[in-house]
């Protein structure tokens, strides 16, 4: 069973749907108890961080999240999720956020011809072995949307990276916590592949 937080977050439903498409018993749920008996938990989500961390806190969600985290319980987060898990971000100065893992979330600089927000597919290398990735390619598409991008502190724990105007760490993965800013159930097969891959955790 996976457990997909509702946090008044855009973006759920379409998660439930490829984890369902794959077989795999989900279901969207903001109760600690549900969400603490899962086999694995996704934080999925797009908005922005300011918003999504009041709410976070708000429903004590936040509490939930670093339960699980403690329990070594699987756990995916797409897109602002994968922000959240982080210090803090440029998007909302003063606010922090999870601190689960060590960096900051930074606007993509402009440049010339490059649009913001980041919409579309971009490639992806893999700097280090990582689970999500196992079995995919260098340069395997998926789809983006997000004009904030994550700086981790520690960079052994990314998993892939892409190009855009900037190097952007598309993906973590440390003990049972994997994250991506990309949206796997939007990415076709390499998403879903993905996502079959973090099942197998």
């Amino acid at each position: 069973m996976t457990a997909i937080i509702d946090y008044d977050a855009g973006n759920i439903k379409s998660v439930e749907k490829a984890l369902r498409f794959l077989g795999e018993d989900a279901y969207i749920t903001r109760d600690p108890e549900e969400i603490l008996k899962a086999d694995r938990v996704i934080l999925p989500g797009v908005g922005a961080f300011g918003d999504a961390m009041e709410k976070l806190r708000r429903y004590e969600l936040d509490k939930t999240i670093y339960e699980v985290v403690r329990r070594n319980t699987p756990f995916l987060g797409i897109c602002l999720g994968l922000q959240l898990l982080f210090e803090s971000s440029e998007e909302c100065e003063g606010v922090k956020g999870l601190g689960i893992l060590p960096g900051r979330i930074v606007r993509i600089p402009s440049a010339p011809g490059l649009k913001i927000p980041h919409i579309g597919w971009n490639a992806l290398s893999f700097p280090s072995p990582g689970k999500l990735f196992r079995g995919m390619p260098e340069q395997t598409y998926v789809y983006f949307v997000h004009s904030f991008y994550l700086q981790a502190q520690e960079e052994a724990c990314v998993t892939a990276t892409t190009e855009y105007g900037v190097t952007i760490h598309a993906a973590v993965e440390k003990d049972n916590i994997f994250a991506c800013q990309f949206h796997p159930e939007k990415s076709s097969e390499a998403g879903l592949r993905i996502l079959r891959n973090f099942l197998s955790q």
